[in-house]
């Protein structure tokens, strides 16, 4: 499993034109389900994505967490971040989780994310997004479960 966490400012999600949600001050997280993927990777990642000290303290260090800040949270879901481009010019996606079973992991990780008491919104799974976001610092880091 594969998060981006990019710190914004703001961030929103937009289908066919219209805002489905949006978010303040936090992270956007876009989560890639690879085949292989289990409650574990979902576990680590959340421990990880709660604790990481990535927000900026009154000394402007990066010494708080998100829970440190009662940040928002964005999630959207990303298979492309599972894409394999070493052959070829066409990514191949053979490494991205069967589409049933990426919602299913993807609707859990979101409801691990719930159980933190943060606020929590999302894209939608499936659907082509317009995503805009404005990323603070910039700051963006790259989680994979595997790693």
């Amino acid at each position: 499993m594969i998060a981006i966490l990019q710190r914004v400012k703001t961030a929103e999600v937009l289908i066919q034109n219209q805002q489905y949600n949006a978010i303040e001050k936090g992270l956007l997280i876009l989560l890639g389900v690879s085949k292989g993927d289990t409650e574990n990777d979902i576990n680590y990642l959340i421990n990880k994505i709660i604790k990481l000290r990535i927000f900026n303290d009154q000394n402007n260090k990066m010494n708080l967490s998100i829970s440190d800040i009662n940040g928002d949270i964005m999630v959207v879901s990303q298979f492309t971040l599972l894409a394999n481009i070493k052959k070829g010019m066409r990514p191949s996606f053979i490494n991205s989780a069967e589409p049933n079973l990426a919602e299913k992991l993807y609707d859990l990780f979101i409801g691990r994310l719930n159980d933190t008491g943060l606020n929590i919104k999302t894209g939608k799974f499936g659907s082509m997004m317009d995503i805009c976001l404005v990323n603070n610092g910039p700051a963006t880091f790259i989680l994979d479960s595997k790693n």
